[in-house]
Parts: C-alpha cells; sequence; structure tokens
C-alpha cells in the first residue's frame, strides 16, 4: 500500500531547514542568553556572570579550541570540581563539534592516565585543587593533552602545569563566533567514563539527541518552573551532573557552584542564593539532617531536591520531609544520562501517614516521559515479569535516553543491547500498580540457606534505628548457610548502640532470617557521588 504522506510519494512534505532542525543543547543557550541576558547565569567563586556574559565566555571558548585545532569527533576533558569553567564546557566544547570528558575527580592518576588516552583528549582543562593529580597521569603519556589550568582564585598562589590558563584561552577566542545545533542530531556530545571499579572503565557515549531529551525530561519529571536558583552539589562529571547543565540553562535559571561541598557550604549558599533546588546522593541528605540534631528551623519557602544511588530508606526520607526539603527518587545509571525511572508522585498518596508517604518515594517508579519502556523481565527468556511485587526479575530500559554505546568495545555494547532492550543488572518486582522497585544489583543478593535477602531491605531496616547514620549490607561467606547478611554502619556523631542491640533491633523490623549476623562499626568507603564502595566492604567481609 502507497503512503500518500511519504516524502518520496509527496516530495513538498519532505524534510528541510524550515521544518527540521537537530535537537541539541546548543538551542537552549542561544534562545536563553536571546530572552533573557541580563538574569543571572552561573555563581561560581563569589562572581556572578549573566547569561549575556555566559554565551559570551561560551562562544570565546569554543572559537579558541577551534583555532587550536579541535574539531568533530575531537575529545576536550576537564578536571574540575562543580566551578563555572564546567558549566561553560558543556556549550562550548560541543559548539565546536568536539566531544566533553568530564573526568572524575577522585579517580587515581592511572584511572586517568586510561581515560584521557582512551578517549584520546587532545585538550585537559585542570583545576588548581587537580593538578597533582594530572601532572602524574599525563606523566605516563607518549602523547600528553595540551593542559590548560583553571585557575581558583581563593587560594594566593595557585599551582600551574598549563602551556596557559583558562582566562587566557578565552582571551584568544571571539565573543561572536557562530554556532547552532550539529547537522546530525546522532552526533556525539559527551564522553562519560564508568567508575571501573572492579576493570577497565567504559566509555558511555552521549549524544546531542539524547541529552536534549533528558535536560528536558528533567523539566517534565521534577516538574521545574523557570527561573530556578539550583544548587551544584550533584558532580557534573557524574552523567554530565545528569543533564541539568542544560537544563537549568532551558530555564533561565541560575547555577549555584560549589567548589567544596560540606554542610556549612550547602547551607550558606540555600541562605545566601536562596535555592529553590539540587540534586545528589544520600550522602547530601546525610549533611543535611544532621542539622535537625542543632535545632535548625525547616527551610522556608521549601526546597526540592532529586536523589538517586541507593534507594533512600523511608527514615531518611520522613527526616528531609520535616527539614522542609521535599525529596523526589529517580533511578538510572551512565549508560542512560543519569536519571530515567522516576516515583512519579500520584497525589491521592498526600494524605498518607508520614512513614507510608516515604516508604512509597523510597520506589524506583516509572519511565521518565522521555523514555520510552521499563520492564522487569526474566534475564534469560526476557518475559516480563507478574505486577504482584514479589517475584524478581532484572530492570531492562529502552528508548530516547540510552547512551549511543560504549566508546571503541563493540561487543560490550553489543552484550548491553542483546534482545533490543539495555540491560542495567538491576534486579527488582513490579507492584500492582506499575511501580518498579529495586531489590539490589544482581550482585549484591545475599544467598542464605537458599533464601534470597535484599541488601536493600535490611539497610532500610537498619536506617530506623535513631543511631545509625548510614548503613551498608553484603554477603559474609558462611559454612552452615553458605552466606549471612554482613552489615557496616556508620553512627551519628555522639550516637551509641552495640552490635547485638542493633542485630536484636532488625530482628524487630525483619524477619530474623533476613537480620545481620554481623555488625561492624567504621566509616563507609564511598565514590564520589557518594555511593558506597560494596565491592571493597565484600572483600572486608571475607577476611573478617
Amino acid at each position: 500500500m502507497t503512503d500518500a504522506f511519504s516524502p518520496d510519494v509527496a516530495p513538498e512534505l519532505a524534510k528541510n531547514p524550515a521544518n527540521h532542525v537537530s535537537l541539541s543543547p546548543m538551542s537552549m543557550l542561544k534562545r536563553t542568553a536571546r530572552v533573557y541576558p541580563k538574569r543571572p547565569a552561573i555563581i561560581t567563586d563569589g562572581q556572578t556572570r549573566t547569561y549575556a556574559e555566559m554565551e559570551a565566555r561560551c562562544r570565546r571558548l569554543a572559537s579558541a579550541l577551534a583555532a587550536r585545532g579541535v574539531g568533530k569527533g575531537d575529545v576536550v576533558a576537564i578536571l574540575a570540581p562543580n566551578i563555572g569553567e564546567v558549566v561553560e564546557a558543556h556549550f562550548g566544547v560541543p559548539m565546536t563539534g568536539g566531544v566533553l570528558n568530564a573526568i572524575n575527580t577522585r579517580l587515581d592518576a592511572p584511572t586517568i592516565q586510561y581515560i584521557l588516552e582512551h578517549g584520546g583528549a587532545k585538550i585537559l582543562i585542570v583545576d588548581s585543587a587537580s593538578v597533582e593529580l594530572a601532572e602524574a597521569a599525563v606523566a605516563g603519556m607518549a602523547a600528553p593533552p595540551l593542559l590548560v589550568d583553571a585557575i581558583d582564585p581563593t587560594l594566593a598562589s595557585p599551582r600551574r602545569i598549563g602551556a596557559l590558563d583558562y582566562e587566557a584561552l578565552l582571551a584568544e577566542g571571539d565573543p561572536t563566533y557562530a554556532y547552532g545545533p550539529p547537522e546530525d542530531e546522532w552526533r556525539a556530545i559527551t564522553l562519560n567514563y564508568t567508575s571501573g571499579t572492579t576493570a577497565r572503565p567504559k566509555g558511555v557515549v552521549y549524544s546531542h539527541r539524547g541529552a536534549y531529551l533528558l535536560a528536558t525530561g528533567n523539566i517534565v519529571t521534577w516538574p521545574m518552573p523557570h527561573f530556578p536558583v539550583y544548587l551544584w552539589t550533584l558532580p557534573m562529571f557524574h552523567c554530565n551532573g545528569w543533564c541539568f547543565p542544560w537544563t537549568i540553562t532551558m530555564l533561565a535559571g541560575t547555577h549555584v557552584c560549589l567548589r567544596r561541598i560540606s554542610r556549612e557550604s550547602i547551607f550558606g549558599a540555600i541562605q545566601e542564593h536562596g535555592v529553590t533546588h539540587l540534586c545528589g546522593a544520600p550522602i547530601i541528605m546525610g549533611m543535611m539532617t544532621e542539622a535537625l540534631t542543632d535545632g535548625v528551623k525547616p527551610f522556608e519557602p521549601r526546597i526540592s531536591m532529586m536523589t538517586a544511588a541507593a534507594p533512600p530508606p523511608a527514615a531518611v526520607i520522613a527526616r528531609m520531609e520535616s527539614l522542609g526539603v521535599d525529596i523526589t527518587h529517580v533511578y538510572g545509571l551512565t549508560e542512560v544520562y543519569g536519571p530515567a525511572v522516576v516515583c512519579a508522585w500520584d497525589p491521592g498518596w498526600d494524605n498518607q501517614p508520614l512513614e507510608e508517604r516515604a516508604r512509597l518515594k523510597a520506589r524506583q517508579g516509572v519511565p521518565y516521559e522521555t523514555q520510552e519502556d521499563l520492564m522487569i523481565a526474566d534475564p534469560a527468556t526476557m518475559a516480563p515479569t507478574p505486577w504482584d511485587g514479589e517475584t524478581l526479575g532484572e530492570a531492562f530500559m529502552r528508548g530516547n535516553i540510552v547512551m549511543m554505546g560504549y566508546y571503541k568495545q563493540p561487543e560490550a555494547t553489543q552484550e548491553a543491547f542483546s534482545g533490543g532492550w539495555f540491560r542495567t543488572g538491576d534486579l527488582g518486582v513490579v507492584h500492582p500498580d506499575g511501580y518498579i522497585e529495586l531489590k539490589d544489583r544482581a550482585k549484591d543478593i545475599i544467598i542464605s540457606g537458599g533464601e534470597n535477602i535484599s541488601s536493600i531491605e535490611v539497610e532500610d531496616a537498619l536506617y530506623k534505628h535513631p543511631a545509625v547514620a548510614m548503613a551498608a549490607v553484603v554477603a559474609k561467606p558462611d559454612e552452615k548457610w553458605g552466606e549471612t547478611p554482613c552489615a557496616f554502619v556508620e553512627l551519628k556523631a555522639g550516637a551509641n548502640v552495640t552490635e547485638q542491640e542493633l542485630i536484636a533491633f532488625a530482628r524487630d523490623h525483619l524477619a530474623h532470617y533476613k537480620a545481620p549476623k554481623t555488625v561492624l562499626f567504621e566509616e563507609l568507603p564511598k565514590t564520589s557521588t557518594g555511593k558506597v564502595r560494596k565491592g571493597e566492604l565484600r572483600q572486608r567481609a571475607k577476611g573478617g
């Protein structure tokens, strides 16, 4: 049957420059700078830059990079905390057709060297706090990238290792440099490396199209109004800050950059700048809720926070709500641009008791509006599991906010996409209302006496104890049971509880076989994004 609307049949309906433009975050800055040139765009190191100034600086950066040979597909890396230069790089690098590689500042030098060599970075912008790390990383490289210093103005005499500094690089550029979306929206915009805690990190490639759609999806999913004041507690090197450098710009919001993250800096920025939104891992929530013990009054007006990583225990969500922070719980991975699943709030839950609301919020939920589909299925047959809240399966995703693939790793890409879905490696159930709830990473399920125990469920019970600040549960080898739950616990300042008391508390809140048999009190090892390094804890549990 002939399609009368096909451009092949009706050429007047074909794509042309008037009716088709590639989706790209570059369009977001262009519009905002045009409509709201005088609005505050970036607050960094005590300086405020308007959108007109931000766009001119991004154009200068692009012009200078292009003059130094950066073009389509060339990688520019940046090693820095949450400073204004990182926001600018999210626009200035892609303006050239280049690809931005924001590197985790907590990685070791050999891993950073691997990332620079594997990604082929032509230029590396380095903040003053990371010069020694960068120096060690490039020392063994046969063809190191051009180094550019991003100078920390708070330091009296910052050390320099670059051929020039960032401001000097911008001075080389043209503030009228022409830019726009690429001809093909399926071009790479950024390169993000996974943590690589057990193997070489993988390079996850994002497209202009995917970045545009998640940046827009953030607005719809949260939801967010125009002119938010956004506090950068989430590292921008983590999934490009979940695409919020582009989201906040699209909304003509203010990027409040925090060079150093602490309870004092967070509360100071909220008070000084009137912060309305922030994102972060559970460690950020822990910093903030500590203030409750000091009698801090709840925020007024209330603040919106998006959190991911491990599912926040109901008790933590309840404490955040009492602080005046409304939590939106999301779930995602580096491979899906950050968050791709949200616990979409049903207004019918508003009148539920606080504990029940917190329990509902701790579920991962449903796909983002800009993600096509999500299912829990048998990993072998890919048959969807029943919506019974009990049958365990793997989480699968597909849609426009799934990565292009792993850079230079075709076999890993093929494995991740086998069956036409992205395989997350996370295990969960589907509740009767269609909301998913993760139970564990496949490798984190504890099998004790043939019974599956969710480490998340045990952690959630431990978090209910008033003395517990953080908890992580892993499998400990056991001659009788095969494995038993072993809990690693950080206590709140000044709190006291014994191992036996905490085990007894857990038994009061769980089936007895799920309660930890061992509790160790110590500071939990964490990644730069606040995730607990369970791999390290498993090794400790095996040896102790």
